[in-house]
C-alpha cells in the first residue's frame, strides 16, 4: 500500500507498507528512500521502481 498525505510536513514523501514493514520515500525532487523497517531489498526496490513510474 502507498500512502500520500498532501498536508503533512515537507519534504513531500510517500509511506509504503507491506506485511509488517514500512518504508518512507522522499519524492520532492527525485524518488529516494529515507527510511525503512522490516522490508527486504527486493520489496524496497520494487516500491522505488513503482514510484519512479508514477513520477514520470
Amino acid at each position: 500500500m502507498f500512502f500520500y498525505y498532501s498536508d503533512e510536513h515537507r519534504p513531500i514523501h510517500v509511506h509504503v507498507r507491506r506485511g509488517g514493514g514500512e518504508a518512507v520515500f522522499n519524492v520532492e525532487e527525485s524518488v529516494e528512500l529515507r527510511e525503512s523497517q522490516n522490508m527486504n531489498v527486493s520489496e524496497l526496490t520494487r516500491a522505488q521502481r513503482l514510484l519512479r513510474r508514477i513520477d514520470t
